[in-house]
């Protein structure tokens, strides 16, 4: 048994015309996702350490969602229990406190310039500087940890690095 994904239209217009700015990794990870292999079977096609983290990120920006589950007969059934997204923001106070808002900006921004350096992606830091509350730095979330992911230290450190950050956003 194991979890298959599928493509959304999204993903599917994806494929046809290049615009969400995957990199060629996550694309070819993208194409390999048909509704028919398990997450182990891609495991199997595609030399990836953070195959999860990947299928995690396409399924959050709507390329992909879960199809069901590959039973033992090998058809697809429902899957029992609705998977966790990757990001699982914790549910906020009903008034946050602002320093871990400061605390999320300054480790989004140092993290960006420390494993992807000062110059590459400096949009992506004024916006996540410029974010009023936690509701829009959290949508700048996805951006983030796919420019740490692009990047050979910020890969092997994504998910240490990530699971930090969600505790203050």
């Amino acid at each position: 048994m194991g979890v298959v994904f599928r493509k959304t239209p999204k993903g599917l217009e994806e494929i046809q015309h290049r615009q969400g700015g995957l990199n060629p990794r996550i694309r070819r990870l993208l194409i390999l996702v048909d509704g028919q292999r398990s997450v182990e079977e891609l495991r199997a096609m595609v030399v990836m350490d953070d195959l999860s983290h990947a299928l995690g990120l396409l399924e959050e920006e709507g390329h992909i969602e879960v199809a069901g589950m590959l039973q033992e007969d090998g058809s697809l059934g429902q899957a029992s229990d609705p998977l966790p997204p990757v990001h699982s923001f914790r549910e906020l106070p009903p008034t946050p406190a602002t320093g871990e808002l400061e605390r999320a900006r300054h480790f989004m921004i140092n993290t960006l310039k420390t494993f992807c350096g000062p110059h590459v992606h400096v949009s992506l830091m004024h916006d996540i500087f410029d974010a009023p509350s936690h509701a829009k730095i959290r949508e700048y979330f996805g951006p983030w940890y796919r420019a740490i992911m692009e990047t050979r230290q910020g890969g092997r450190r994504a998910d240490e690095l990530r699971v930090e950050l969600l505790t203050v956003i």
